[in-house]
């Protein structure tokens, strides 16, 4: 059952709906999380994250749809892989500005490269590969000025483990995205963001133990909405990939620096530094440059599968 249907600007629109609501999710986790602990914020952000799904399904009448898949253990491997990246994210987010934790998270797609060469055994040309090393020197432009503080104070050392903390979270944000793209051949949206809601409420949980702490009520509000923006981001998303392919809808993740600057000036005071602005410029760049490479190798791949098929 193949349950993809092409249309690219139907695509595109929920991408960038997706980019606008999970930027509203990460303003509210940035004004209430500083002092909570990564884990409670990510349960917090998983179990509201159900709400709008279940409304979504039960207003669609899929429940029980939903609830049926074909592929349990690619479910609870993709939900394991994005609590990991989800909390790792979240740590590096209430310590480094909003823009910089979103110019780090643009090294994704490169890793996506590396991941598909290296475990895939995909074949990577010379030409992706130049773009992923110039991409990732962006990357060491974002980042430099942050791991150099390990050598100051306290405040500085955290925002060095931020810096550390959201380069893992891209890494195991790039091993999801291969496992999401999977997932949407033969599992609906509500199917793919349901289970993943689930495992990583029920993963999260499991941090209890870790340095959890009681949060006021505003925090507590916060968290919670930011939970129901992170449901129906997901959703936006998830469809995304349905209507278009990842080479189409991909660069649009690019237009949340803009809108993650204007709210990190306006909202935090965040004011962008020539390095951060300097690399974040070099890794859009090398990750549109992958981006549009994947889907020209793509058509190439079709056009030969084609020709083999009319051949035979």
């Amino acid at each position: 059952m193949n349950l993809r249907q092409a249309n690219p600007m139907k695509g595109i629109f929920l991408k960038v709906a997706s980019v606008l609501v999970f930027l509203c999710m990460s303003t509210l986790i940035k004004a209430a999380g500083n002092g909570i602990a990564a884990g409670q914020i990510t349960f917090l952000r998983s179990a509201f994250a159900m709400v709008p799904i279940l409304v979504y399904l039960i207003a669609q009448g899929q429940m029980r749809d939903a609830l049926r898949t074909d592929n349990p253990w690619g479910h609870l491997g993709r939900g394991f892989i994005g609590i990991l990246a989800m909390g790792c994210g979240f740590y590096g987010l209430v310590r480094l500005p909003l823009p910089e934790a979103i110019a780090i998270n643009y090294a994704l797609p490169l890793i996506v490269v590396v991941i598909a060469a290296l475990v895939l055994k995909e074949r990577v040309g010379l030409y992706r590969w130049t773009a992923v090393l110039v991409g990732l020197t962006g990357v060491v432009f974002i980042t430099w000025p942050r791991l150099t503080l390990f050598r100051e104070g306290a405040m500085e050392t955290e925002q060095a483990m931020g810096a550390l903390a959201l380069l893992v979270a891209a890494t195991l944000g790039a091993c999801a995205m291969v496992l999401v793209r999977k997932l949407t051949e033969t599992e609906r949206t509500s199917t793919i963001v349901f289970y993943f809601s689930l495992s990583a409420s029920v993963f999260s949980l499991a941090t209890l133990p870790f340095g959890w702490s009681p949060i006021g009520f505003e925090a507590f509000g916060l968290l919670a909405l930011a939970g129901v923006c992170g449901g129906v981001a997901q959703l936006l998303l998830t469809a995304s990939y349905r209507y278009a392919d990842v080479s189409t809808i991909a660069p649009f993740e690019y237009t949340s620096i803009v809108f993650g600057i204007l709210v990190g000036y306006f909202l935090f005071g965040d004011v962008p530094t020539g390095p951060m602005l300097t690399g974040t410029i070099i890794v859009v760049i090398a990750g549109i440059f992958v981006i549009l490479r994947e889907h020209r190798l793509g058509l190439q791949r079709r056009a030969a599968r084609k020709h083999m098929t009319t051949q035979g």
